[in-house]
């Protein structure tokens, strides 16, 4: 009789970037780089903020994949951080994906956080966990996206599981903590009291001196993009932050909306890597 066939493993990512934004005279350079485990990063040319691409060469995360990543804007720096394309999680036959994402912001630095949209495969698992630690007198903008299956395959109804945590402070305050978790996304996304059908999710927060001053003109652009249906958002000021939640059954109306918040925060058009 044949022994058993052990099972086959594939050897999981652990993957690690950390970068640091320090001032270079009248620019913004990236002080210090570290890449290890796949994932990468570029610098296309920019005339305002240091851009930084993330690129993960596997070109998604499976079942037990770990990554960590930290960003630091040193005093005065200013900084957006955005990704080649959309991060695909697919299905985890063990072990969820570990997303640990660390932000830090020195005194009149200025961070933009903006990766494209979060793909979650049919049986997907993702563990995810972002914080941040923001001068009083710096600038924070977070932009996050998640969409629940391959719509255009006819992925309606994936069972899918995301959690999130997200812990931001600001002068060493905690000022934005929240702990989201869906568990078969298709059927709880449905219910009309979580999405009511939607299939692509947003959260956008922003820590900042002047956060208010984006309240009504953020409001303006959501409620041009709500006329034509099949895309919904709020925002309101929370304890000096201003937030915004998207919700829509499209992820390219969802992405509009995106577009649409970030050319009213950020005062110029959406990353090119997003168009």
């Amino acid at each position: 009789m044949n022994a058993p066939t052990p099972s086959l493993r594939l050897p999981r990512v652990r993957a690690e970037l950390r970068l640091v934004l320090a001032r270079a005279g009248a620019r913004t350079e990236a002080a210090e780089v570290f890449e290890t485990g796949g994932w990468r990063l570029r610098f296309p040319r920019s005339r305002g903020a240091c851009e930084a691409v993330v690129v993960n060469t596997g070109g998604g995360m499976a079942g037990g994949d770990r990554v960590e990543i930290a960003v630091s804007a040193r005093t005065g720096a200013d900084g957006l951080v955005t990704s080649q394309s959309q991060e695909k999680i697919y299905r985890a036959g063990g072990a969820a994906c570990e997303l640990r994402v660390r932000l830090d912001v020195a005194q009149g630095a200025k961070l933009t956080w903006a990766p494209q949209e979060t793909l979650m495969f049919e049986g997907a698992r993702l563990n995810r966990r972002l914080e941040a630690d923001v001068h009083e007198s710096a600038t924070l903008t977070l932009i996050e996206a998640v969409a629940f299956g391959r719509l255009a395959h006819g992925e309606t109804r994936i069972d899918a599981a995301l959690v999130d945590r997200w812990r931001l402070r600001r002068g060493g305050r905690l000022v934005f903590a929240e702990n989201l978790s869906i568990e078969d996304a298709g059927r709880t996304l449905d219910r009309p009291a979580v999405g009511a059908g939607a299939r692509a999710l947003a959260t956008i927060v922003r820590l900042a001196p002047d956060a208010h001053a984006g309240l009504e003109p953020l409001r303006g652009a959501f409620a041009g993009l709500e006329q034509g249906g099949g895309f919904e958002a709020g925002a309101s000021v929370v304890d000096g932050a201003l937030v915004a939640r998207l919700a829509s059954p499209s992820p390219q109306r969802l992405r509009e909306g995106l577009i649409a918040a970030f050319f009213v925060l950020e005062g110029q058009d959406a990353p090119r890597v997003w168009r």
